[in-house]
């Protein structure tokens, strides 16, 4: 089996080393899910209540990062401002330190969701030069683009093996996975997921956008966190979220919009904007926003 340095020599070597470091904070992380539990009684930019391991995961990220010298600008979930690192640097990350962390206690799917830019921060998702995330399963598993398809590691002793190649989108999908209270769904929404259902699509949701992503890209479907009546922006961080997993769904042969335009084509007017998401195969995207606007 190919180790993930391996694989990367395909890649630019730059961006390779940078997802060779990320790839190596997977397990100390997962490791502090048993010490650090709890709330941490203090809130994000975005008025949540933070957990404890919320804090620990940004801190721990931002300083690994920081130590690799390769990351000018840092954009986090978990911070106000856009942190600046090292001028000169090659690049800029955005991350969500720990994606579903309130899936911790009940002992469910959590990730940490990574994207990669030369380009200063905040800027359209479309200037990506790779993303990836790591999710907490049953095992560890990194699943990373660097704009050559989509490939699934495994983590064993010997380091990340590679467990799926060229992750392709099935022609017809499964599922469907969607956000939000349905009495805060706006019209069009309520109508697509009617339509979802007596087509047969099959609910899935398990509270972390990691995890339920995941299941789009292996079985095919789409996961949304519409706009709604409540929050007409969305939920969904376009930076920190929304970008990265929508870098990786067009390399798998999916699509991703906020109901109008393709997410990475969105130039961001803030470091944390949110945006409405639907993102899977082609087909259900399209249909999401012939329901939207009509």
């Amino acid at each position: 089996m190919q180790t993930l340095q391996q694989h990367l020599r395909v890649a630019e070597k730059d961006v390779a080393n940078l997802i060779i470091k990320i790839s190596q904070m997977a397990e100390p992380i997962r490791n502090e899910f048993t010490k650090r539990r709890g709330k941490a009684d203090t809130k994000n930019v975005f008025g949540e209540d933070q957990l404890v391991l919320d804090k620990w995961a940004n801190e721990f990220l931002k300083e690994k990062l920081k130590a690799t010298g390769m990351v000018k600008m840092l954009g986090s979930e978990e911070e106000p401002d856009i942190v600046k690192f090292k001028d000169g640097a090659m690049f800029s990350v955005t991350i969500d330190p720990l994606d579903g962390s309130s899936n911790v206690e009940s002992n469910n799917i959590v990730g940490t969701i990574f994207g990669i830019y030369r380009d200063d921060l905040p800027i359209e998702g479309r200037k990506q030069v790779a993303a990836l995330y790591l999710l907490y399963g049953p095992v560890i598993t990194l699943v990373y683009s660097a704009g050559n398809g989509v490939h699934e590691f495994l983590s064993t002793p010997k380091g990340f093996l590679l467990k799926e190649e060229n992750i392709k989108l099935p022609e017809k999908g499964e599922l469907y996975s969607v956000g939000g209270l349905r009495k805060d769904w706006i019209p069009g929404m309520e109508r697509f997921v009617q339509w979802m259902e007596r087509e047969g699509y099959k609910l899935r949701y398990g509270g972390s956008f990691t995890g339920d992503f995941n299941q789009v890209l292996q079985y095919g479907g789409i996961f949304v966190y519409p706009a709604l009546k409540s929050k007409p922006e969305g939920k969904l961080r376009l930076l920190f979220e929304a970008n990265p997993m929508s870098f990786i769904m067009e390399q798998a042969g999916g699509a991703s919009s906020n109901g109008k335009i393709p997410i990475l084509d969105i130039k961001p007017n803030s470091a944390n904007q949110r945006t409405p998401l639907f993102i899977g195969n082609k087909d259900l995207v399209k249909k999401a926003e012939e329901f939207l606007n009509s």
